[in-house]
């Protein structure tokens, strides 16, 4: 069975909410996206803010599975500022070593009125350089199947990573974007299996018009054919690790407006992780 670990800023914006989740889980790894609102994988985040949060993590017995960073997401055009990218992970790094992890979550860009072609060649460049720094650190770029070119399609996917072609440049397969993004999942995931080095879980109801949809549900109540994934991976050896990323009662980074209250987030969260771990457990 591999560890569970979930993206904690859904159960709380801070960290003692965040942590006391886990802990009703009884769980011992959260991956870090959001402090009160702000990026870890930022400067926004400060190192001394960064520093009291890890302490916090540990004396709690507890570990940093990986970091959902801001780089290439949903807010970054392809035609922006690349340096933005660079610079968060420049101040990432260290808080990798110092929490003793190895993965980070990225995306691949907004396309941003860019020509297909234009897109996928800027993001295969900016990708070949952030390995560069990927491999100094000794770390792992995990590119998520979300914004960006390389998660628009199971075969752009392939063509991607075949492209970047590089140890520290895995694949972040995240069930339930498949159907939040319109794409089917089964055909996904076979493209990207060899490549996989970590599953976020997320479940949805497919839009019936086709296309996006944010019908979110817990696991295996939606379209994801998560159950499916799940048993595919336990059954194949897989052991790196899962983090739930909900979307029920908080989809973070759409901002305040659909964030439910305090107690409700963290009773969301918390049953999204029991009703895992149930699935789980029915196909043991």
């Amino acid at each position: 069975m591999f560890p569970l670990s979930g993206l904690a800023d859904e159960a709380a914006d801070g960290m003692d909410g965040q942590i006391a989740a886990h802990r009703e889980l009884g769980w011992s790894a959260l991956e870090l996206r959001l402090l009160n609102g702000k990026q870890f994988a930022s400067a926004a985040v400060t190192d001394d803010e960064f520093a009291r949060a890890l302490d916090a993590i540990e004396n709690a017995g507890m570990r940093v599975s990986g970091f959902a960073s801001a780089i290439g997401n949903w807010s970054r055009p392809i035609n922006g500022d690349f340096a933005v990218d660079l610079a968060d992970l420049r101040v990432l790094i260290p808080r990798m070593h110092r929490a003793q992890t190895r993965f980070v979550r990225t995306m691949g860009w907004m396309q941003a009125g860019t020509s297909d072609q234009a897109w996928r060649d800027e993001g295969i460049r900016r990708y070949r350089e952030l390995a560069k720094l990927a491999a100094d650190a000794d770390i792992v770029l995990l590119h998520e199947n979300c914004e960006g070119w390389g998660g628009t399609s199971p075969a752009n996917a392939r063509v991607f990573l075949e492209a970047v072609d590089h140890p520290n440049v895995r694949y972040l397969f995240d069930i339930g974007n498949t159907v939040s993004y319109g794409l089917p999942t089964l055909p996904f995931y076979e493209a990207v299996k060899p490549f996989i080095a970590y599953v976020h879980v997320k479940d949805a109801r497919r839009n019936p018009a086709g296309g996006k949809s944010d019908a979110f549900t817990y696991p295996g109540q939606g379209d994801a054919l998560v159950r499916e994934v799940l048993a595919d991976l336990l059954r194949t050896g897989y052991t790196a690790g899962i983090s739930i990323e909900p979307h029920v009662a908080s989809i973070v980074h759409l901002g305040e407006g659909t964030k439910a209250a305090p107690a409700e987030r963290f009773a969301s969260y918390v049953k999204y992780g029991r009703e895992l771990e149930g699935l789980l457990k029915s196909l043991a």
